[in-house]
C-alpha cells in the first residue's frame, strides 16, 4: 500500500495572506501616528492613575489626622480595663 502524500500548496498561500498585519496595510505616517496616539493614551492614563493614589493616600492622610478621641480609642487594640 502506498501512503498517499496530501501536501496542498493553497493553505499556504491563504496564511500568508492572513498574517499580512495592518502595519502593512496603512501608510508608514498613518501608522506612526496611530501609535504616537497610541502611546500618548498610555501615558495619561498612568499619569491620571498616578494623581489619584496621591488623592487617595492624602484622603486617607487627612481623615487619619482629623479622627476624634473616641474614634482613636475604638480602634485601639489594647485592653484599657486592665489599666484602671
Amino acid at each position: 500500500m502506498k501512503k498517499k502524500n496530501k501536501s496542498n500548496p493553497r493553505p499556504l498561500k491563504n496564511n500568508r495572506e492572513e498574517k499580512i498585519s495592518l502595519k502593512d496595510q496603512l501608510e508608514s505616517d498613518v501608522f506612526s501616528k496611530l501609535k504616537s496616539m497610541k502611546d500618548q493614551l498610555v501615558q495619561t492614563e498612568q499619569k491620571q492613575k498616578a494623581e489619584e493614589a496621591e488623592r487617595k493616600k492624602e484622603e486617607k492622610r487627612l481623615r487619619e489626622k482629623n479622627k476624634s478621641f473616641e474614634e482613636l480609642f475604638e480602634e485601639s487594640s489594647q485592653n484599657w480595663k486592665e489599666f484602671k
